[in-house]
């Protein structure tokens, strides 16, 4: 018997006897296992859509298709979770050697691979803020920091203070920037687009509003209308640095030995 259509023999019928067999079950791809790892990684999935005020455990749980219950086999809590994020934020960092000839140089790439870390993923600077650094895996890298300032010879009491310095004017930093980020991002209860504030269009306003103010009562503020606001972020952070830096080296024995970044 053949298929008139296609000239090909046609299937026969089933014989009475054969029993008709079940379908094949598909089989759903295997699913890999749970860890701490991949737990942490959810979490900065949920933190980059839905900011820090939107991740909780159970957000975190349904990203990864598990019951909120299986994370506490991998973290203690959302305070846990939160330190782990943070920690995870200086995996293959290390600070050089100190180098008293270079300890400015040294600061600076630190402050400035710090911001990095925290603009990495969203809120991380309020993360950091409420985080306290002196956990088993963080110790090292504020041991090393504490180095380079003791190496370049800043008296005990300052170098104690000057690692807390720059950690929260980089905290402070970010936390500006993140915040004017959400305002670019936010959107009307309609779900449309707010008009998105420009920073280069707000920073020439405002130097025009200074430049505008009467003089009589405002010289100071008319005389640096054109430098009040920097249209550039990363110059307004490296300015910062360089003002803390400078500051920190009038401590030095030996002044000169401070002047190296001038």
């Amino acid at each position: 018997m053949t298929d008139a259509a296609s000239n090909t023999p046609a299937a026969p019928p089933p014989s009475p006897w054969e029993r008709e067999r079940p379908a094949r079950a598909r089989v759903a791809p295997a699913r890999a296992p749970l860890s701490r790892e991949r737990v942490v990684e959810a979490a900065f999935t949920v933190l980059d859509r839905q900011g820090l005020d939107g991740l909780s455990m159970r957000q975190v749980a349904a990203e990864l298709g598990v019951t909120v219950s299986a994370l506490y086999a991998h973290v203690r809590s959302k305070d846990d979770l939160l330190e782990l994020m943070y920690t995870r934020l200086f995996d293959g960092f290390e600070l050089p050697e100190p180098d008293p000839e270079r300890w400015q140089e040294q600061v600076r790439d630190y402050a400035r691979s710090g911001r990095r870390r925290l603009r990495s993923h969203r809120d991380m600077a309020r993360i950091s803020m409420a985080h306290v650094p002196f956990t088993a895996e963080l110790l090292p890298h504020v041991e090393a920091l504490l180095a380079i300032f003791r190496t370049a010879g800043l008296p005990d009491r300052i170098t104690a203070e000057a690692g807390d310095l720059i950690s929260t004017y980089i905290d402070g930093f970010v936390l500006e920037e993140g915040m004017w980020q959400d305002r670019a991002d936010q959107h009307g209860d309609d779900g449309s687009s707010l008009a998105r504030p420009d920073w280069r269009e707000m920073a020439e306003e405002m130097r025009n509003y200074f430049a505008s103010l009467p003089e009589e009562d405002f010289p100071h503020l008319r005389a640096l209308s054109g430098l009040m606001v920097s249209d550039s972020s990363d110059e307004r952070f490296d300015i910062g640095v360089e003002i803390i830096l400078r500051g920190l080296a009038s401590y030095l024995p030996d002044r000169d030995n401070g002047r190296s970044g001038d």
